[in-house]
């Protein structure tokens, strides 16, 4: 009896560290809300080619909202809004938190992404991150435990992706970058540190271009300077909600996801940008508007059941 009783209390104090953990890490995700100003840095710093000519090391500034738009205390939904020269807001990136998910999406290039289940005992504790794109396109997933040790607070996990949008458009001499995240709350904000691997991807495997160190830096600053950026989100957010579903249907039920670059020279997003002028101009209903946004998915989207 005394052994039952003493293994049910080590367990009770085990349950009880978990549910404290984790009660921290959603209190280090919310941390990174707010109106900031970021300052993105960029510079290539390797390469296993004695003839690779190094590209201008990068530095750019703006200015961003991070929004919360879903919480329970196994998924936050963070939604990022920038804001450019002249008051200008675009949709930026959305990030996902989900407590100990099942499954992973890994990029394997092309714009394809397979589904894998994910072990009990991998994600046990730990934080599954998504990053999706300005059109809400998966962009790349993984998991960690947020460290805290020695007065250090970070989450970091390796994942595959696409290229960023700031090389995209001007690079074809690699085709996956390997993502190495670090994610660190600071005293002025948070940093969002990378090691970046540029991969070429073949059928005969992988060959490493070069690597690049990111460090971009989050200041947070006056709710008040974001304004225009919260003001849009509430003015587009119902109509991202119908783009949000239709992904799902695609991701939820198939194992691969394919996507097209361009249709009739156009990209994904410039295709829902039509849709939501027109949304708004016309005040559209929620069901002219959810056959309008799946007439575009039909033409940019497509799926597999291959094996996971």
């Amino acid at each position: 009896m005394k052994f039952n009783y003493i293994a049910l209390t080590i367990l009770g104090l085990m349950t009880g560290n978990a549910f404290a953990q984790q009660a921290n890490d959603i209190k280090m995700i919310e941390s990174l809300c707010g109106c900031y100003d970021v300052k993105f840095t960029y510079a290539e710093t390797f390469s296993p080619d004695s003839n690779y000519k190094f590209h201008e090391r990068e530095t750019t500034q703006a200015r961003e909202l991070i929004i919360p738009i879903e919480k329970t205390d196994k998924k936050i939904v963070l939604q990022h809004m920038l804001l450019v020269g002249g008051g200008h807001v675009i949709k930026h990136w959305r990030e996902d938190w989900v407590y100990e998910a099942p499954e992973l999406l890994n990029y394997t290039g092309e714009n394809t992404w397979v589904k894998q289940k994910v072990d009990k005992k991998d994600v046990a504790g730990k934080w599954t991150q998504t990053v999706w794109q300005v059109d809400d396109m998966p962009r790349y997933q993984g998991y960690s435990a947020w460290i805290n040790n020695d007065g250090k607070t970070y989450w970091e996990n390796t994942a595959y992706a696409p290229l960023p949008r700031r090389e995209i458009t001007v690079r074809s001499d690699y085709n996956i970058m390997k993502r190495t995240n670090r994610i660190i709350p600071t005293s002025y904000g948070w940093l969002h540190e990378q090691d970046n691997d540029k991969i070429i991807r073949t059928a005969k495997g992988d060959e490493l271009l070069a690597q690049e160190k990111g460090l971009n830096y989050y200041t947070k600053i006056d709710d008040a300077k974001c304004a225009v950026a919260l003001a849009k989100w509430e003015a587009s957010k119902d109509f991202w909600v119908v783009v949000k579903k239709e992904w799902s249907r695609y991701i939820d039920k198939q194992s691969v996801l394919m996507v097209k670059d361009l249709v009739d020279d156009e990209k994904l997003y410039e295709h829902l940008y039509v849709v939501e002028k027109e949304w708004k101009e016309k005040k559209l209903s929620e069901k002219e508007l959810e056959k309008k946004v799946k007439v575009v998915f039909e033409k940019f989207v497509s799926t597999s059941t291959a094996s996971k």
